[in-house]
């Protein structure tokens, strides 16, 4: 029985610990030209993704259809207002795909390493990562930091989208939609095999 006990309490306490971590913070950022600054008729788009999680920023962003080729990509931070204005380069995309008009750029930034960040906007705020990701991340969950992305054709931006908080569900949410669906499924199945048959 006390082992029974011992092993129980070191159960709790470890779900304590795992439920205690703050869980990622996931973002979408819709971009196209009618969002920039200066609206433009671009034909191009990109859904991007960001997931924060503690320190760590992983960015998806695909692009297609722009007008002419890619020269940079950034995200911008922070406008005054959410979903207005325009604001000074935050992080430069290291490696973003060039004199292309389609494609996908993935990468992982430490947002306690200054090196991630644009040197003005580290100064800008305060010279340490530490209020630089605290600025950045405060400009995520205010609709007051977007992604950008600059062509020939456009070189202030062809494309830009505001990163907007996007839910994940969580593990247990799945399976209740799963079981749900599957439910739904059983009760079709039932329903079809006992209609009388059509045929003569």
């Amino acid at each position: 029985m006390k082992r029974a006990l011992t092993v129980f309490a070191l159960a709790a306490s470890t779900l304590v610990a795992a439920t205690s971590q703050a869980a990622p913070v996931y973002y979408r950022a819709v971009a196209s030209g009618p969002a920039e600054e200066i609206p433009n008729g671009s034909p191009g788009s990109s859904v991007s993704s960001f997931e924060i999680d503690d320190l760590i920023l992983r960015a998806e962003v695909p692009f297609r259809d722009l007008s002419s080729p890619t020269v940079s990509a950034h995200i911008h931070c922070c406008t005054i207002d959410a979903f207005r204005g325009a604001a000074p380069v935050a992080i430069p995309f290291l490696d973003f795909p060039l004199q292309v008009t389609a494609g996908v750029y993935s990468a992982t930034f430490d947002l306690g390493d200054p090196a991630t960040y644009d040197p003005d906007f580290l100064a800008a705020n305060g010279g340490t990562p530490q209020l630089a990701s605290g600025a950045l991340i405060n400009a995520f969950n205010g609709n007051q930091a977007y992604v950008n992305i600059h062509s020939a054709a456009y070189p202030a931006g062809e494309i830009r989208g505001f990163a907007v908080a996007a839910p994940i569900p969580e593990p247990g949410a799945w399976a209740m939609m799963g079981m749900g669906l599957g439910m739904l499924a059983l009760l079709a199945r039932r329903r079809f095999s006992l209609q009388p048959s059509l045929a003569m």
